[in-house]
C-alpha cells in the first residue's frame, strides 16, 4: 500500500467499528484490530522512542485520519464512533491512500496547522489524543511503590469502592489493598486488588498467583497495571470455573483518569469548520 505504514490499519479500524454497530470503546476497538490481524505479543512489544507500542500508535494514527476525513465522530472522549458517512463507507487500498492525501491537502491549506500534522514521517509521533497520555503514564510509572498504591486507592474511591485499606507490605502475599463494593442497601462484595507499576506486560502466572492469594479474602479481584496484559493473561482472568478477575491496564487507567479528571485539566480546543462557511460564498 502506498503512503505511511499506518494506512494498513485504516480499513481494519473502519471495519471493526462497522461490525461493532458503529461505535466502541477505544481500547476494545484497538484489541479487535490486533486480534483480527493476528498481531503477536512480540510485535506489540516493539516500541517507539517515547515508549509507546509502535503498532498501537499506528492504529491511533489510522483513527486520527478517519476522524479528519469525516468518517469518525470525535465528540466523546474514549469512544470511537462512526459518522453516518462512515457507517456505509467501503475503502480499497487506493481509497485509503486518497483519503490520506485528501486529509494532508486540507491540513496544509489551514494557516494555523501544526507541522507535526503534515509531517510525512509518523514514526515516534503521538497523535493529539496520546500526548497527555504518554506524559501521565510516565509520571505514574515513576512513582514510588507506596505512592502508586495510594493513587490506586484514590482512583478506586472515585469509582465508588468503599472502605479501602492499603495492605501492601512484605507479608501481603500479593494483595495490595481491599475494599467493599455495595451492590445495594443490603448486599455488598469484598474486593481485593493488586497494583503493578509495570512497564512490561503482565503474564498469566501473575493472574494465577493473585487468584491464589485472594482465596478466602474476597469475592472479587482486581489487578491494576501501568503496563498491559498479554492475551493469555486476559484469558486466564476470565477462565471458566474459577473466580473472575477484573483487569485495568495502562490504556484503561488513562481513560479512568480522564473520566474522573484525576491529575488532568480539560482544555477546550476549537477547530474551524470549513463546510459551515460554504453556504455563505
Amino acid at each position: 500500500m502506498k503512503g505511511p505504514e499506518f494506512l494498513k490499519y485504516v480499513n481494519p479500524v473502519l471495519t471493526a467499528l462497522q461490525l461493532n454497530g458503529g461505535a466502541g470503546d477505544s481500547s476494545d476497538i484497538i484489541e479487535q484490530v490486533i486480534d483480527k490481524l493476528g498481531i503477536t505479543e512480540t510485535d506489540l512489544e516493539e516500541t517507539t522512542s517515547n515508549g509507546q507500542s509502535r503498532i498501537r500508535n499506528q492504529i491511533q494514527w489510522a483513527r486520527f485520519y478517519l476522524f479528519k476525513a469525516g468518517l469518525i465522530d470525535n465528540a466523546q472522549r474514549g469512544i470511537w464512533r462512526l459518522t453516518n458517512e462512515g457507517l456505509d463507507r467501503k475503502l480499497n487500498d487506493e481509497g485509503v491512500y486518497n483519503l490520506f492525501k485528501g486529509v494532508q491537502d486540507s491540513v496544509k491549506k489551514t494557516p494555523a496547522s501544526k507541522s507535526k500534522k503534515t509531517d510525512p514521517v509518523f514514526e515516534n509521533i503521538p497523535t493529539e489524543d496520546e500526548e497527555h497520555s504518554i506524559g501521565l503514564i510516565n509520571i505514574i510509572q515513576n512513582l514510588i511503590p507506596s505512592g502508586f498504591e495510594k493513587l490506586c486507592k484514590r482512583l478506586l474511591t472515585e469509582i465508588g469502592i468503599n472502605e479501602i485499606v492499603i495492605t501492601g507490605g512484605s507479608g501481603d502475599q500479593g494483595i495490595d489493598g481491599k475494599g467493599i463494593v455495595k451492590l445495594n442497601d443490603v448486599v455488598s462484595l469484598n474486593i481485593v486488588f493488586q497494583c503493578k507499576r509495570y512497564k512490561e506486560t503482565v503474564s498469566p502466572h501473575h493472574v494465577r498467583d493473585f487468584r491464589g492469594a485472594m482465596q478466602g479474602r474476597g469475592e472479587k479481584g482486581l489487578i491494576i497495571t501501568t503496563g498491559r496484559f498479554t492475551k493469555e493473561a486476559k484469558s486466564e482472568a476470565n477462565r471458566d470455573g474459577v473466580t473472575p478477575i477484573e483487569l485495568i491496564d495502562g490504556d484503561r487507567l488513562i481513560e479512568l483518569f480522564e473520566k474522573y479528571r484525576l491529575g488532568l485539566k480539560p482544555v477546550t480546543v476549537y477547530e474551524i469548520d470549513q463546510d459551515f462557511f460554504k453556504g455563505f460564498n
